[in-house]
C-alpha cells in the first residue's frame, strides 16, 4: 500500500515545449505544463469545461526523452507523485509551487 501513499496519473496536453536545464551536478531537468480537461453538466443541464493546468518536472531519462519527443500540444499519459515547494522571489516575497514530478510517460495519439 506503500506505492499508493503519493501517487499521480494524469491525461493531458503540453501547453508549452519542454524547458530544458542541466544543472551543476549534470543532472538533466525538464520543465512543462499540461492541461488537463473535465467536461461535465452543471445543476441547470448546460455543458461545463473545467481546464486545470499541472506543472510538471521529468529526471535524467525521461528528461532526455521529453527534449527529443515532446512538443507543444501533444497528448501524454503520466504517473509521478506530487510535490510542494516554496522559494523566495526577487521582491523577497515567499513563494509556493506545486509540481508533479513525473516518473514515467506515454505519448498518446496520432504518430
Amino acid at each position: 500500500m506503500n506505492s499508493l501513499r503519493n501517487k499521480v496519473q494524469l491525461i493531458g496536453h503540453l501547453g508549452m515545449q519542454p524547458e530544458i536545464k542541466v544543472l551543476d551536478s549534470g543532472k538533466k531537468l525538464a520543465k512543462f505544463s499540461i492541461a488537463t480537461k473535465e467536461v461535465y453538466k452543471n445543476q441547470k443541464g448546460e455543458k461545463v469545461e473545467d481546464t486545470q493546468w499541472h506543472n510538471i518536472i521529468m529526471w535524467e531519462k525521461n528528461a532526455e526523452l521529453a527534449e527529443k519527443y515532446l512538443t507543444k500540444g501533444k497528448e501524454i499519459a503520466l504517473e509521478g507523485k506530487l510535490t510542494s515547494r516554496s522559494y523566495e522571489d526577487k521582491n523577497g516575497d515567499k513563494k509556493y509551487i506545486t509540481e508533479i514530478v513525473a516518473s514515467e510517460f506515454v505519448m498518446l495519439g496520432k504518430k
